[in-house]
Order: C-alpha cells, then sequence, then structure tokens
C-alpha cells in the first residue's frame, strides 16, 4: 500500500500520483513517468496556483486527487516509486496515548487533595459530587471540542479555543479566553515548580538523612505501630506542618552545609532549571504527549500505596448523617463547595484540550478518547478519596486529622511516602514541559498565526 509522502531534493520533488501501469519495477534505475502521469501532474499543479495557498475556496477536488493507497513520489526527472515507511499518521499520536496524555496532565496533584475534599463535604455527598461534577465538566469539554466542527464553510482544523471564541464573539472573545487560558496555565505551572521545589527538597532531605544516620522523630499526634498516621494539624495552633525533631551523630558542620546548599526556597527551585529548560525547548508536541505518558507511572504507584495503606489499616467507617461526633464527620456537610472548587481544577482541561487532540492520529475518535480519559479520571480520584477516607484511622484520630495533602499523615521517615515523593516529582516534571508547550503554542499562535515564528 502506497501513502501520501513529500521528498524534496533541491525542490524538484513532490507528491504525486502515478498509475500503476506507469511504473517501471523499483529496482530499475531508468524508470519513467508516461505522459499521461505527467498530464495529471500539471493539472494538480494548475489547481495549486488559482489562488493563495491559504485560500481554501479553490482547491483539487477529489476526483481529481487519487485514493490514498494510489500516492506516490513523482520527480520531474522521472522516478515514481512508494515509501512503505511513512503513514498517514506519522508524527501523530496514537487513541491509548492521547487517553494517558490527557488522564495524567488533568490528574496532577489534585489527586492528593480528594481525601481532605472528601472530609470537607462528607462521605456522601463527597462521592455525589465528584461524580456530578465529573459528568459536569465532561459534557462542556466536550462541547468545546464540538465548537470547531460547527463552524461551516471555514477550516477550522488548525484552530485553538481562542480562534473560535473569536468567531462568535470577536476581538473581546478572542483575547479575554486567552487571557483566562493564559492565567490557568502559568498559574497551573508555577503550581508545579512549588510542587516539584517541595517534593525534591524532602527527597534530598531523606537522603542525606538516611547516609549520615540523622534520625529524625515526628513530634506530632499518632497512631502507633509499623502503620503509624499522624496528625500534624493537631500538634499546635500552627498550620498543618510536620514538626520533627533531629539526632545526629554525623558531622555538624557539615550538617550546616547541606542545609545551606539545600534550601527549600532559596536553592532548589533554581536547581530545576537545568533540567525543565532543555525540555521546554523541544518543538515535538508528539515527545510531549509520549514523555507526559510516562508521569502515569505515579499514578499508578499511587493507588498501589492507597491500596497497601487500606490493606494494613483497615476501614474505619461510622455514618452519621447530621451530626458530628469526637471522630467522624457528618455524611453532609455545609463546607462543600471546597470540595467543588478542588474538583473544578481536578477535571480542568478545557482551555488546551483542543489542541492535545489535534495530534490524535484517529481525529474521529476524539469524543471517545476524552470519555474514556475522563473515566478514568473520575475513576481514580473516587477510589483514592473514598479509600484514605474510610481506612483513616478514627478512632484514635479525627476524621478532621486529614491533611490537603495525605501524604502529610504519613512519618517523614515512612518509606513508601517517600517513594511516592519521587513518583510525583517525575510526574511533575512530564507534565511541566506540556503545561510549558501549550501556554506558548496558544500566545504565539494568537500574536504572530505561528506557533514558531
Amino acid at each position: 500500500k502506497g501513502f501520501p509522502f513529500f521528498l524534496f531534493f533541491f525542490s524538484s520533488f513532490r507528491p504525486f500520483h502515478v498509475e500503476p501501469t506507469n511504473i517501471v519495477d523499483v529496482n530499475d534505475d531508468t524508470q519513467r513517468v508516461t505522459d499521461e502521469a505527467s498530464a495529471m501532474n500539471k493539472r494538480i499543479h494548475y489547481y495549486s496556483r488559482l489562488t493563495s495557498p491559504a485560500d481554501r475556496a479553490l482547491i483539487a477536488p477529489d476526483h481529481v486527487l487519487p485514493a490514498p493507497d494510489e500516492i506516490y513520489v513523482y520527480s520531474p526527472l522521472g522516478t515514481a516509486f512508494k515509501v512503505d515507511s511513512c503513514t498517514d499518521g506519522y508524527g501523530k499520536n496514537s487513541s491509548l496515548v492521547t487517553i494517558f496524555m490527557i488522564w495524567n496532565t488533568m490528574m496532577g496533584t489534585s489527586i492528593l487533595s480528594i481525601p481532605w475534599g472528601i472530609k470537607q463535604a462528607g462521605f456522601s455527598s463527597g462521592i455525589i459530587l465528584i461524580l456530578l461534577m465529573g459528568i459536569l465538566t465532561l459534557y462542556c469539554c466536550y462541547r468545546v471540542v464540538k465548537s470547531r466542527q460547527m463552524i461551516l464553510l471555514t477550516d477550522t482544523s488548525n484552530w485553538e479555543f481562542p480562534d473560535v471564541c473569536k468567531y462568535y464573539f470577536g476581538s473581546f472573545g478572542q483575547w479575554s479566553s486567552l487571557l483566562f487560558s493564559m492565567v490557568s496555565l502559568v498559574g497551573a505551572m508555577v503550581v508545579c515548580w512549588v510542587l516539584m521545589s517541595n517534593f525534591l527538597f524532602n527527597t534530598g532531605k531523606f537522603i542525606y538523612n538516611f547516609v549520615h544516620d540523622i534520625n529524625v522523630t515526628d513530634i506530632v499526634p499518632g497512631t502507633n505501630g509499623s502503620n503509624k498516621v499522624i496528625c500534624p494539624s493537631a500538634a499546635s495552633g500552627h498550620p498543618p506542618q510536620n514538626g520533627s525533631v533531629m539526632f545526629s551523630s554525623g558531622n555538624r558542620t557539615g550538617f550546616e552545609l547541606f542545609e545551606e546548599w539545600w534550601d527549600k526556597s532559596q536553592t532548589v527551585p533554581f536547581y530545576l532549571i537545568a533540567v525543565l529548560l532543555p525540555l521546554l525547548n523541544l518543538k515535538s508536541p508528539s515527545f510531549f504527549a509520549k514523555f507526559n505518558v510516562l508521569g502515569t507511572v505515579s499514578v499508578v504507584y499511587l493507588i498501589f500505596l492507597v491500596t497497601v495503606k487500606a490493606a494494613h489499616l483497615g476501614i474505619h467507617l461510622e455514618f452519621n448523617w447530621f451530626t458530628e461526633n469526637e471522630f467522624f464527620v457528618p455524611e453532609f456537610r455545609i463546607l462543600f463547595p471546597q470540595l467543588t472548587g478542588v474538583l473544578t481544577l481536578a477535571f480542568f482541561i478545557h482551555n488546551c484540550v483542543i489542541t492535545l487532540l489535534q495530534n490524535n492520529r484517529n481525529q474521529e475518535n476524539n469524543v471517545r478518547d476524552l470519555s474514556i480519559a475522563y473515566f478514568l479520571v473520575g475513576l481514580t480520584y473516587l477510589y483514592v478519596g473514598v479509600i484514605i477516607f474510610a481506612s483513616f484511622p478514627s478512632p484514635p484520630l479525627s476524621k478532621e486529622c486529614i491533611e490537603q495533602n495525605f501524604l502529610d499523615n504519613f512519618p517523614s521517615d515512612d518509606i513508601m511516602s517517600f517513594v511516592a515523593r519521587i513518583f510525583l516529582l517525575f510526574q511533575m516534571m512530564t507534565v511541566y514541559p506540556l503545561l510549558g508547550y501549550l501556554a506558548r503554542v496558544q500566545l504565539l499562535r494568537q500574536l504572530f498565526g505561528n506557533a514558531y515564528p
């Protein structure tokens, strides 16, 4: 089977159709093209010169163009051959890659806050809100994807969402949508940078303490045993934070030097530049998609961690529909808007979904792939949120002890939590370049008409 192929050699090679009867054996160095094939070549180029390439009003009709399986590479010198190594979807992503890319990009670190959100809303109302918000955001995202197809008589294949807003609302719609899109993308990049700095700092500190035999003892209330769970917010009136006392048997001068060069806010954020700056300068959207899919490994490990912890801690539930006691929260709470706020961001991908799906090899599967990705995201949120909330040991601890980042409910020397932070750091490093690519494409295309001017 032959496919379209573009080959330029001193501007003399161009895509061209040749009847099978006009092709000489590929191994024949003297293969030529007949007058009939050359006439078709001139006819196609005649259509292309009737108007500018940007105007699609006068393009070669379908009956002039050959079928996809009958397109060959042609040179005016007479060579015509098939190139089997190229396909229509070259440089595109499969549906599987697209689904996992959307899943990983949408997930982010919102998954760490879902148990806290369920605690704020109540167990039963939390489950209902996750389902309803997932359906609502999926429908809104579906309308965004379909918005280009509702515009007839205009080629919208390369349009971004601001272009759609411009079509319906004029320049105000274009630039306002671009502004809000940039705010959300840049804001997400800032949050990712802060989280990566935090994960990298804690990872480096754990490794240093382990290598130099520095014992860390948490000074917050918690359970006893090998599967310890702590309640940082109950330690004092200060904001939830893991307090600890360190006993070092190593060199104090070396420890102070480490503290100076491994600071959470003054040094560690700058170390990330060396890793992320080269990734931000890559141009291939296919690379970003495949690289982003690798971050799914961290989500899989997080699900594994939640399952193992729940198996050891057991289930601790008590259904109090409207009353609150010392250890449990009611099923319905007036604080439920805090969960809906978390879910609004957790399910948000609307401003860049068109850009992500443009690189899907099978465009007719966009809606199906988007729906599957949303289903996986919602299922993951439900599983992690419900399991962590249900297995949190109450008593002796209250459900109110569940932190906004549920990893903070495990001691600082917990090995599985340490590995989870490493995986989350890796996930953020796969998401960050994709967010930068989306922001660059949307901004530069609106300003210069080209993603790489």
